[in-house]
């Protein structure tokens, strides 16, 4: 039996376009502070937002859809991180970059591999279910 796949696919693409978007919000976020005191908002939210996208995109297309979110969120953050509007380098050199960078990136990863295991498992339950008891 085959998975009609057509479907999920555009809410999947809706999910890796939010991805992006939410990677130029976090950035544009990243310096946010009242005074002195920086607001690390940016890394809470791709806490909270990045592996739910891979996890939703996983859960709707499979493993190989679930890193689209993730792959564009990388791309995005690096490519305005470095190179942003108007040239201006929007990855500053202090903590609440590598605060957005592991927020965004080692819950998605975990959650993508989560994604993938259970995938695995999956296709080996039903491989051994296909075979039948052999003790009978």
């Amino acid at each position: 039996m085959t998975e009609d796949l057509t479907r999920p696919l555009p809410v999947v693409a809706l999910l890796t376009l939010d991805a992006a978007l939410l990677a130029m919000m976090e950035l544009f976020f990243l310096t946010l502070a009242v005074g002195q005191i920086p607001l690390p908002v940016s890394a809470l939210v791709a806490l909270v937002s990045t592996p739910w996208l891979v996890r939703r995109a996983g859960e709707l297309a499979g493993p190989a859809a679930a890193g689209a979110p993730l792959i564009v969120w990388i791309a995005t953050v690096a490519v305005l991180g470095m190179a942003g509007p108007g040239g201006d380098v929007l990855l500053l050199g202090d903590w609440s970059t590598l605060a957005l960078v592991v927020a965004g990136l080692v819950p998605a990863a975990f959650v993508l591999g989560r994604v993938i295991r259970a995938n695995r498992e999956a296709k080996a339950a039903r491989s051994v279910g296909d075979l039948g008891d052999p003790a009978l």
